[in-house]
């Protein structure tokens, strides 16, 4: 059996034909109809992604997350009726990794789910890279750290902040980043970087100085020594 996928929408008929695609490939699925029953089954079992509607009785789909965010990770994907730029800023500001308007195609939703399930978990000849002014990244067990404490950021976070130390002393536009870090087929804007880089900086506490804005372009990873 593959890996376990949390459905999380109040629309039966939603929820059965997520679940009827995602089972073609032999990907375990649990449904709940609202936020309570989602963050009681992540609790509760071992989930590796989450599908999770916005619009939802009981806890909607922004205050779910936010729960979820205090004590998981995981991937999620927003499922949601609204296309405006400022509801996808808030859903990637929460750690969303990757954001579809509804109607659904449900290929899509299943090409989404197999890269990020590819992404996260089966990324093969990873390393541990070195030690940047007290800041460790270990690409294997997706973990980034600081004076070895983890630093617990979202998939998406992580793959950013990783994508920065590998191009280190490179300036990067907000353009390149959007399409090495999202794909340069994801409907997100210039903004989503902006808001990432913010969220990676307030992790990094008093190592937010790795991460230089070069104003009007993008963004450079430097320790103090290269500057």
């Amino acid at each position: 059996m593959k890996e376990t996928i949390l459905v999380v929408d109040d629309e039966e008929r939603i929820r059965n034909l997520i679940t009827a695609y995602l089972k073609t490939q032999e990907y375990n699925v649990l449904e709940a109809q609202n936020g309570l029953e989602a963050i009681d089954i992540l609790k509760r079992e071992n989930v590796h992604l989450i599908i999770l509607d916005v619009m939802m009785p009981v806890l909607d789909g922004w205050q779910t997350l936010i729960e979820i965010r205090k004590f998981s990770n995981l991937p999620v994907i927003m499922l949601t009726a609204k296309s405006e730029d400022d509801d996808k800023l808030l859903g990637f500001s929460l750690g969303v990794d990757v954001y579809l308007t509804k109607p659904l195609s449900p290929k899509v939703v299943l090409a989404s789910v197999s890269a990020i399930i590819k992404r996260v978990y089966h990324v093969k000849n990873e390393v541990s890279l070195d030690i940047v002014d007290g800041l460790r990244i270990d690409e294997k067990a997706y973990s980034a750290y600081i004076d070895n404490q983890e630093i617990i950021l979202s998939p998406k976070e992580f793959e950013l902040l990783l994508y920065l130390y590998k191009n280190r002393g490179i300036i990067l536009t907000r353009e390149k980043i959007l399409d090495k870090v999202w794909g340069i087929d994801n409907e997100v804007d210039l903004r989503t970087v902006d808001t990432h880089i913010r969220r990676i900086r307030d992790k990094l506490k008093d190592r937010a100085y790795l991460i230089t804005t070069i104003r009007g372009v993008g963004y450079k990873f430097e320790d103090k020594n290269e500057k």
